[in-house]
């Protein structure tokens, strides 16, 4: 069964492009290096501003966890964390793959 997260977030005013440019190398080094990595995609909101989904699916929770603990997650999740107003709405659901 493959682990997928869906999270929705929003970004500070003026923090956007930043935003993007750190989601941008996640993304990239995230296909780059997880072969377990299905899919992981962000997506800007055509109707709500400053307004991201993430979507992330993974083979298994294992594919998941090495996710988690990479490196250039341990880099980079921090200063987009640190673009985010408010809490994130997050949700982990399974899907049989």
């Amino acid at each position: 069964m493959s682990t997928t997260f869906i999270a929705t977030l929003v970004v500070k005013p003026g923090m956007e492009a930043q935003f993007e440019r750190l989601q941008q190398e996640l993304s990239e080094l995230t296909h780059q290096s997880e072969p377990g990595t299905l899919v992981y995609d962000v997506l800007k909101s055509r109707s709500k501003p400053r307004t991201y989904v993430v979507y992330g699916r993974f083979k298994d929770d294992a594919a998941f966890q090495v996710h988690q603990e990479s490196a250039f997650h341990h880099r980079l999740v921090p200063p987009i964390m640190a673009c985010v107003e408010g809490e994130m709405d997050l949700h982990m659901c399974d899907w049989r793959s």
